[in-house]
């Protein structure tokens, strides 16, 4: 499905990076890792065929990190075909006014610009291809927003209008950019925000995850890392070569799920508070 084509991916040296990378090469496609952590290395050695991946060190919030890499994966392969912007981070969990400036700009600095950055220094050989492909991952509170989450949200809400403004721009080259939105997935990233999200609400994990993410899920579950890699690798391939500004969202939820999730939150942070002040 992706022979003879090569994939630059960021954020790869974990999670659902890592997964998109294995499957795009698993279909055939040559793959640059590319993210700041170790974990690249690891993340090629799972691939089969090592003359098919390299690992390059890059961090999406410097710019002449990028070049260097997209330059470095290009001379490895003879061109560049799709890029998938994956790198991100999860942000603070806090109210509005419990957060920082430093915490808006990180989040916004991996979340958004790293995806600018990496597409700028991507799209002359994007153009050059003859099946250029940009698969941007947003998440699905780009549509239904987290509570206490806001850096996140914005920076993923930002994803989608970046990824209709590039589709326009790289259009009339037969580029196509889409956005895979997945909802939670299973890993570490997401236990970590529900831990914090458990902390807050003074619940044990399993409730806090229940209350957030799974208790009105249709199918009561996480998403799998792989779900996504799947979404992704449809995006890179021919099949969706008449497929452009699109988001995707791979998630167990409908579109309502987030505003019951954040209805109920609030229910409890209310009742909480009631507690509190009756007690006082």
């Amino acid at each position: 499905m992706l022979g003879d084509t090569t994939a630059f991916v960021t954020g790869g040296s974990q999670n659902i990076g890592r997964r998109i990378a294995l499957t795009l090469a698993d279909y055939g496609a040559n793959v640059a890792v590319a993210a700041r952590g170790e974990g690249i290395h690891e993340t090629v050695e799972l691939i089969d065929d090592p003359d098919r991946a390299i690992a390059v060190e890059t961090d999406v919030t410097d710019v002449d990190s990028i070049e260097s890499s997209v330059r470095e994966t290009v001379e490895a392969f003879g061109g560049l075909d799709c890029v998938v912007n994956d790198a991100g981070i999860a942000g603070p969990t806090a109210r509005i006014d419990d957060t920082t400036v430093d915490d808006w700009e990180r989040t916004l600095d991996v979340n958004l610009l790293g995806q600018v950055h990496t597409v700028r220094a991507a799209a002359p050989h994007l153009r050059e291809s003859a099946r250029g492909r940009v698969v941007n991952i947003s998440s699905t509170a780009a549509k239904d927003v987290l509570p206490s989450r806001s850096p996140y949200n914005v920076s993923k809400m930002g994803v989608i209008a970046l990824t209709r403004s590039l589709a326009l721009d790289l259009g009339d080259d037969g580029v196509t950019v889409n956005a895979v939105c997945p909802g939670a997935t299973s890993g570490d990233r997401i236990d970590n925000s529900i831990e914090q999200q458990a902390a807050n609400m003074g619940v044990s994990f399993e409730k806090a995850k229940e209350r957030l993410f799974t208790g009105d899920a249709a199918l009561g579950t996480l998403v799998d890392e792989e779900d996504t890699a799947e979404a992704v690798a449809f995006l890179a391939s021919e099949r969706a070569r008449a497929t452009s500004q699109d988001r995707r969202s791979t998630s167990t939820r409908g579109p309502a799920g987030s505003s019951v999730r954040y209805l109920k939150a609030k229910v409890y942070h209310i009742s909480l508070l009631l507690i509190r002040y009756a007690t006082e």
